[in-house]
């Protein structure tokens, strides 16, 4: 028998702009609303990762759609790059203005992109990751600095702005939650972040080893409290009790499957569609793949006990409503009598 823990857990859905139109992603996340889930996290993409059936709604107007249609659920982006394809005072007034629309409700992921996004929409030479980790750095600088002055001057490496105001401001300060995929991402997540965003499915020891402790000593070189920081995870999840059909609905994901190395610098959905076909990926290995809600809690469990409070959870079914339906009526409720209830 598993003993209560004494925590706080939020439970979310990830809105897969990358897969589906505005209208229909949006009535997916009102539905996750309606069947429980506690946040809705949309992906930020220019392109999709693959060309074929391929989507890519703009996040920002999508979100002011969510947040004036939605009531109680937490939104947030995972993730936007608020370095090249947008200039940091941009974010800084979208996000000032959702944090308007809803109160409290809302987070800036960030992080520092994929070419994928960037390079096409502005015709440019991809950056090293050392300048687009100070773009970052900067721009959360400047957003941060927007958000609590006016008239800023603000002369940067990269960027510059000339008496610039947000004029609209919610009375809450929008958290920003930054995403990272290695050590030094991480510890700058942990130096200036409200909260650390990755991604499930990875081998172990890069959670424990690598990411966490990096998170964790970017905070207390920065005289930060660790604990007192957000850590988001994505948990990728086909859940169906129709085995094959769920094994079957990863095959959407392919690209995510393909090696780091294969898809570093690939700014081509249909490249990258080539590849994973090329190279028999199997999906499915990014993905935990059950119907069985009890192998879910258990799956998702260690990475609850390495501090991860806030899971939002990808499906690949073609159809969200089943998904979030079962999901709703037969996970969460586990989730919740095991680990708390949900934040807010």
């Amino acid at each position: 028998m598993h003993c209560r823990l004494p925590l706080v857990i939020t439970l979310g859905y990830k809105a897969s702009a990358e897969q589906f139109g505005p209208q229909q992603l949006l009535d997916y996340a009102l539905a996750a609303e309606r069947h429980g889930f506690d946040s809705v996290a949309v992906s930020d993409h220019f392109q999709p990762f693959r060309h074929t059936g391929g989507h890519a709604p703009a996040a920002l107007p999508w979100l002011g759609a969510l947040a004036a249609c939605s009531e109680r659920i937490r939104i947030g982006t995972s993730v936007s790059t608020p370095t090249l394809r947008f200039h940091p005072s941009m974010v800084a007034q979208a996000f000032a203005t959702l944090g308007c629309l809803a109160p409290g409700r809302v987070w800036l992921g960030a992080g520092t992109g994929e070419s994928l996004n960037e390079v096409p929409p502005l015709g440019i030479e991809w950056p090293k990751f050392g300048e687009r980790l100070g773009r970052l750095r900067e721009a959360i600088d400047l957003i941060r600095t927007l958000w609590s002055e006016q008239r800023v001057s603000f002369e940067g490496r990269y960027y510059r702005t000339v008496r610039a105001t947000v004029y609209d401001r919610p009375e809450q300060p929008v958290p920003i939650l930054i995403a990272a995929a290695g050590p030094k991402a991480a510890e700058f997540a942990g130096a200036k972040g409200d909260g650390f965003i990755t991604t499930s499915g990875k081998p172990r020891e890069l959670y424990t080893d690598t990411l966490l402790p990096a998170v964790e000593r970017g905070a207390q070189e920065a005289g930060r409290d660790p604990s007192a920081a957000e850590r988001l995870l994505e948990v990728k999840v086909s859940f169906d009790h129709d085995i094959e059909r769920a094994r079957a609905d990863c095959g959407f994901w392919a690209a995510l499957a393909l090696p780091a190395e294969d898809k570093q610098g690939v700014d081509d959905p249909l490249e990258l569609e080539r590849l994973a076909a090329e190279e028999h990926v199997k999906a499915e290995s990014r993905f935990i793949v059950t119907g069985d809600p009890d192998e879910v809690v258990e799956r998702v469990a260690p990475y609850v006990e390495m501090g991860f409070r806030h899971l939002v959870f990808h499906s690949p079914a073609p159809d969200q409503r089943p998904f979030l339906e079962r999901f709703g009526a037969e996970v969460l409720p586990r989730m919740r009598d095991r680990w708390g209830q949900p934040s807010g």
